[in-house]
């Protein structure tokens, strides 16, 4: 195996693998699909939206369990053809077809969630059809182990836990343990083939860890609490006497967070750090030693915020969170696909984007909204708030859809330098309460939604940090900021913005020049008759124009208003504003914005 492991370096200087740029990684517009990438029309699609990345094509579990078998070609992953070689050419003639139209191409890698039938009339099936009967040990090297039930977590009696969630064929779901080192063995294995296959990068998903009871997980949690915990400590806190000799009946993960207890949480924080850990093994560290600039990020959950039973990294600690990520993705679940405007909900992912982007310190990210009807917002409101559109569900085989998407991404093309490396520029900050939630106290998320939801209705421009990274350093630059648990302070006298509460607003500054970019995402709509319905695509996006939006900015001491100019994606070019002086030395001023249908941008130049 060394010797394979010795030669793979030098492989993959000489297989034509397209080198990734190095980091830290930029974009501004990506896709992703699980289905549809063998049509006809992807790659013209492709040619004429000219998304930067694309995220194509699957490497991981679902590949190995399922791209050998009839029941490949449909979900997860729609395999285009049937068979391991068949399915694998295929895809790096995909990777080559994207590299040639100056697209990074992302591969995704399901990282443990396997389907087959160990045993059965016709054999086993699946993964372990894949295991026992199609491993290539010329591709893949040595098996780790015999037995591939070795591989999954276990409950308390040793025996594999089984899913029947999705029934793919009439196959079971299986879950390998991240904390096993010889599934890290095979992971490292399809990571080399991946690499082999021309991708620039990984983005993996299923970061769970469930109640797994196995050998791996026994050992290392009692690594975990003695590192973490004196032996009087965990006698006191857990009523574990001998760490060394004790056998744990429960190592779980995500829970109700209004069962929660000290001890639960430990389970929890320990199975993101464990997961981390495989991450940073497997890809940040392996990966990037077969190829140099790999880039590697994680595909996870946050809804509504949901902590301690949904988000991935919750109690991760903040040295680790999404650290060596390239970018991340956050799904929205279904939290945030309709909206229910007499109630004042707008569908949004407004605060999900701002606490993304400070919790990274701007890296890039997307997400992943199940939502292909309102296209328009879906696009907008990432880009107005420093993420990269759009997460999913770009509809290319319809066709207005696919209009509108190639309209909304030649605009962030057209205006790069509005977005290209820009930062947010509020004055205004607000704290999610981070430690409250590794402390348990979850009630403490509903408070940050309700403040953020009422300074975004005001249309009080503010950023967003977790508060376990509000330094003296961090804050330095903020004129006001909002804590949940605090007296709400006077909001920045900067800008005073005036327009409806279905639209939203934000502040950047960009890389260049001395200007700074107010953004406004208008979610007012005609909403399908049926409440809180998703709509069934494009068609019922249905927007209605924001108008008579106006706002009274400050010119700064020094400087003075060169230029004030309003772009949005259904004007080719942008439009001179005039403003109008409110005061006698000309520093105060009113800007009226013109009419947009979902997204608008006015320029403020200085001198």
């Amino acid at each position: 195996m060394k010797n394979i492991l010795l030669i793979l370096p030098l492989l993959f200087s000489v297989c034509g693998c397209q080198s990734t740029p190095q980091r830290p990684l930029e974009f501004t517009t990506m896709i992703a699909h699980w289905a549809n990438y063998a049509h006809a029309d992807y790659l013209p699609f492709v040619k004429e939206a000219r998304p930067e990345l694309a995220q194509v094509g699957f490497y991981g579990g679902h590949y190995w369990s399922l791209a050998h078998t009839k029941h490949g070609g449909g979900y997860p992953a729609h395999f285009p053809k049937v068979g391991l070689a068949e399915n694998r050419a295929w895809l790096a003639q995909r990777n080559r077809d994207l590299h040639k139209l100056d697209v990074l191409v992302i591969g995704h890698f399901n990282i443990e969630f396997l389907v087959g039938e160990p045993t059965g009339k016709d054999g086993p099936r699946g993964f372990f059809k894949f295991y026992n009967d199609l491993w290539d040990e010329k591709q893949l090297g040595p098996k780790p182990v015999k037995n591939p039930l070795d591989l999954l977590e276990k409950n308390a009696d040793g025996t594999p836990r089984i899913n029947n969630s999705y029934s793919i064929g009439g196959m079971k779901e299986y879950w390998a343990c991240l904390n096993n080192p010889h599934w890290r063995a095979v992971l490292k294995a399809w990571a080399r083939e991946g690499i082999r296959a021309g991708l620039d990068g990984f983005m993996i998903n299923y970061f769970y860890r469930h109640n797994c009871l196995c050998e791996h997980c026994q050992k290392s949690f009692r690594g975990y609490l003695g590192d973490r915990f004196t032996a009087a400590e965990l006698k006191t806190k857990f009523n574990i006497s001998n760490l060394a000799s004790h056998k744990f009946t429960e190592i779980g993960a995500w829970h109700d967070p209004a069962k929660s207890t000290p001890f639960k949480r430990e389970q929890l924080r320990f199975s993101q750090i464990a997961t981390k850990e495989c991450f940073d093994e497997v890809f940040v560290k392996y990966g990037r030693s077969l190829k140099p600039g790999l880039i590697v990020g994680q595909w996870n959950h946050l809804g509504r915020f949901g902590q301690i039973n949904t988000d991935e990294r919750c109690l991760l600690p903040a040295e680790l969170w999404a650290k060596d990520e390239d970018y991340l993705w956050y799904s929205t679940g279904s939290g945030a696909f309709y909206t229910d405007l007499k109630n004042g909900f707008l569908g949004e992912g407004t605060l999900q984007a701002r606490y993304i982007r400070g919790a990274t310190g701007g890296k890039p990210f997307t997400l992943g909204k199940y939502e292909s009807t309102r296209t328009r917002a879906a696009i907008a409101e990432l880009i107005a708030n420093g993420g990269a559109p759009m997460g999913f569900y770009t509809r290319f085989t319809n066709a207005e859809a696919r209009k509108v998407i190639t309209q909304y991404y030649q605009f962030i093309r057209r205006n790069a330098p509005i977005y290209k490396g820009n930062q947010p520029a509020a004055e205004s900050v607000l704290l999610f309460p981070r430690k409250a939630v590794h402390a348990g106290m979850v009630a403490n998320v509903q408070k940050f939604l309700k403040l953020g939801d009422s300074l975004l209705d005001r249309h009080i421009l503010f950023d967003v940090i977790p508060d376990d990274l509000n330094t003296a350093e961090a804050l330095a630059n903020y004129k006001a900021v909002y804590r949940v648990d605090g007296i709400a302070p006077a909001a920045s006298s900067r800008f005073k913005i005036n327009a409806p509460k279905t639209v939203r607003a934000s502040l950047s500054r960009p890389a260049k020049g001395d200007k700074l970019h107010l953004h406004f995402v208008n979610y007012n709509r005609t909403e399908p008759a049926k409440p809180k319905s998703a709509g069934g695509g494009i068609h019922d996006e249905k927007p209605i124009a924001a108008e008579k939006v106006q706002f009274v900015f400050t010119i700064p001491d020094g400087k003075s208003l060169k230029s004030v100019r309003f772009f949005t994606p259904e004007r080719d070019k942008p439009i001179e504003l005039i403003p109008r002086t409110l005061d006698d030395n000309g520093q105060r001023v009113e800007i009226s914005v013109h009419q947009f249908l979902v997204y608008a941008v006015v320029e403020l130049e200085f001198e």
